[in-house]
């Protein structure tokens, strides 16, 4: 059985229904890991983000819905559904949501 955060395998799963956004927060759902890395979803509502930090893995941020500000390194990048941004390891990154966002994050290790 896998654990309650994590996706049942074999069945197909709506990435909408998976998360809950939360009214002037964030809500995240850890979807998989493993030793090899892990595959989170955010909902962000309009003025919430992720302050500046770094990580010692690559990480991948596919935005799904609405549109995400990232700052990686200090460079501003816009993010919009369908569209993929590495964040490399160890360069400060922050992640802002102007509008209500979704996201799936991705760390490699």
């Amino acid at each position: 059985m896998p654990a309650a955060s994590q996706l049942p395998a074999g069945e197909a799963q709506s990435l909408e229904s998976l998360i809950t956004p939360t009214e002037q927060g964030i809500a995240s759902r850890v979807l998989g890991k493993a030793s090899g890395g892990n595959m989170t979803l955010f909902a962000f509502d309009e003025g919430q983000g992720l302050t500046e930090h770094t990580s010692p893995f690559d990480a991948f941020v596919l935005v799904l819905a609405g549109t995400l500000t990232l700052t990686i390194g200090g460079t501003r990048v816009q993010a919009t559904p369908g569209t993929i941004v590495r964040m490399p390891a160890a360069v400060p990154h922050a992640v802002d949501a102007p509008e209500p966002c979704r996201m799936l994050l991705i760390m490699l290790k």
